[in-house]
């Protein structure tokens, strides 16, 4: 049978120092930019109207702002949207939101009818059309905040059940380095923050939370086999053990999503980013975020001698 990484013997803790730079040069970053610069959110998030449109040949995208100016349609992006000649129109104005309250068809309708006077009846088919009020929009970016943080508190009441504090506090602040991580890279990219975006955002807690308890199941089975074994030495033998199967795991499902990534078209392709880096940053925090921090809360609150024989070790240095 085919086998990788089997027994293999790295010492990942002794390397903990280089991760937290990492983190901080990768992380930091983002924290002081988001407040200052927001993230570029979709429609469903901030209201408006967006049109696809399939031109016969590729416009001009000055001809194509011009054009939807000229209909009383201030301030609306105008981008490619896959191929040269197919654009996407947002709204987001004030005055546009205002319309669409109103009636999210008339947007549409002023859009169409201006580039149609411009480029000719049958320049262009009208794609998807999609129109949010500012109302709905204000609610849906609650929701997803909400969602975003049941998810955690979800995660705290099961890791409380399964393990000790001293492991679930561990995981949970690792997931929470995966999440703003994520949040960074989204920023750094520009990504537009859509239901789509949010979803694979809560996809990377599960997935991360569900290597991380990997792991820390074969410390705790580890802590019941090697009673004398130092508790970083037990770290640095249950990551390698399970080693084989996160890296096989993690192939195997970064396969499938760099077949949305390449396929998926332009709304999975935010999504599929997401979680190809959740994946690979959620494997790092397993290994390199987790077990040094479960390692840090060892040695900072230790358990009673008389209980856990290993404890005594836990004090030495990985």
């Amino acid at each position: 049978m085919f086998r990788i990484l089997h027994n293999t013997k790295w010492d990942f803790l002794s390397q903990w120092k280089v991760a937290i730079v990492s983190v901080a040069v990768f992380v930091v970053p983002a924290i002081f930019l988001v407040p200052i610069t927001g993230f570029n959110y979709s429609i469903e998030f901030t209201g408006g109207t967006e049109v696809q449109l399939q031109f016969v040949e590729a416009p001009a995208l000055a001809d194509v702002r011009a054009a939807v100016a000229d209909a009383g349609i201030e301030g609306a992006e105008v981008t490619t949207f896959g191929s040269p000649d197919e654009i996407r129109i947002r709204a987001q104005e004030r005055a546009q939101l205002e319309q669409q309250e109103a009636g999210a068809e008339s947007v549409v309708n002023d859009i169409e009818r201006a580039l149609r006077a411009r480029f000719g009846a049958e320049a262009f088919t009208v794609g998807r059309t999609e129109g949010v009020g500012p109302r709905v929009g204000a609610e849906l970016r609650q929701r997803a905040v909400l969602a975003v943080l049941l998810a955690f508190g979800v995660t705290l009441v099961y890791l409380a059940w399964r393990f000790e504090w001293r492991f679930g506090l561990a995981a949970v602040l690792a997931t929470l380095h995966d999440t703003l991580a994520t949040m960074a890279l989204i920023k750094y990219l520009d990504l537009e923050v859509s239901l789509f975006v949010v979803a694979g955002i809560l996809t990377v807690v599960g997935y991360s939370m569900n290597d991380t308890v990997v792991v820390f199941d074969r410390v705790r089975e580890n802590l019941k086999l090697h009673r004398k074994m130092k508790f970083s030495d037990i770290l640095n033998r249950s990551i390698n053990e399970t080693l084989p199967r996160t890296v096989m795991t993690g192939m195997s499902t970064l396969a499938s999503l760099l077949a949305l990534l390449i396929f998926g078209g332009a709304m999975i392709q935010p999504f599929a980013t997401v979680l190809i880096f959740g994946i690979i940053v959620g494997t790092f925090s397993s290994i390199w975020i987790a077990s040094p921090l479960l390692l840090w809360i060892e040695k900072k609150y230790p358990r009673a001698s008389d209980v856990t024989p290993h404890a005594r070790a836990a004090a030495a240095r990985p």
